[in-house]
């Protein structure tokens, strides 16, 4: 499979301003959380939820425990056997790229409201089974920009509040208000945002990156030049 940079920039009306291999398809990583907190705006996210490792597989009558190694929010592991608000989920989901905590929201909302959000997300994360019968979520930076295009505010709000900032908003000109989600997996480095400057339009900028042998901190550095760029290009 060929190396990318898919990038994608425009306003929220989903006028584009910029494209490089925007309709290539890639594995979308953590991405993917984004709509799942989409879907998430249906539920009661006051009630409490068990803290679990163990899902249904998309594989009718499969099971898969996810691994703690690579999640990075030890919280929600430390509260296996108890309860958490699905809130609190959905914000670590977000800010902190929680894996676990990701699955248990996707189980709640059910994974075909996922799919009506974003229909290129499909299973939950670590289903090993799904990934043996060949069902990945992928999309492409495009997809990835409409989808910022209809963003709730109050996810966009979430966002906000995001701890990986090496991507798109080291790029961009300190203080400009930026609501982004990361994802990473092997190869796969990407970064999308909403970018909100002081005195001009807001946009979205996508930028996925699928680069053979690349570190995440690289991948992180690249989709940062991109960032630069991109903000030289708007209009």
């Amino acid at each position: 499979m060929r190396d990318v940079v898919a990038v994608w920039l425009g306003g929220l009306d989903g006028t584009t301003w910029w494209e490089q291999d925007a309709d290539e398809p890639v594995l979308a990583a953590s991405l993917m959380k984004v709509p799942v907190a989409m879907a998430a705006l249906a539920l009661d996210l006051d009630r409490d939820v068990l803290v679990h490792p163990d899902f249904d597989s998309l594989v009718a009558g499969e099971r898969f425990t996810l691994d703690e190694d690579g999640d990075q929010d030890p919280d929600t592991w430390a509260e296996v056997g108890g309860g958490q608000t699905l809130r609190e989920l959905r914000r670590r989901s977000i800010v902190l790229s929680g894996n676990l905590a990701t699955n248990l929201v996707m189980e709640q909302t059910g994974i075909s409201a996922v799919t009506a959000v974003m229909p290129q997300v499909c299973r939950m994360i670590g289903d090993q089974p799904a990934t043996d019968a060949g069902i990945v979520n992928a999309a492409s930076a495009r997809q990835w920009g409409e989808l910022l295009g209809r963003l709730p505010e109050e996810v966009e709000d979430v966002m906000r509040g995001q701890t990986y900032r090496s991507g798109i908003p080291a790029g961009l000109p300190p203080g400009t208000a930026i609501a982004n989600k990361t994802g990473w997996i092997d190869d796969h480095t990407h970064d999308m945002a909403i970018v909100r400057p002081s005195d001009e339009d807001p946009f979205a900028l996508v930028v996925l990156t699928r680069l053979a042998g690349v570190p995440t901190a690289e991948g992180y550095a690249r989709i940062a030049e991109v960032a630069r760029e991109a903000w030289a290009r708007r209009p």
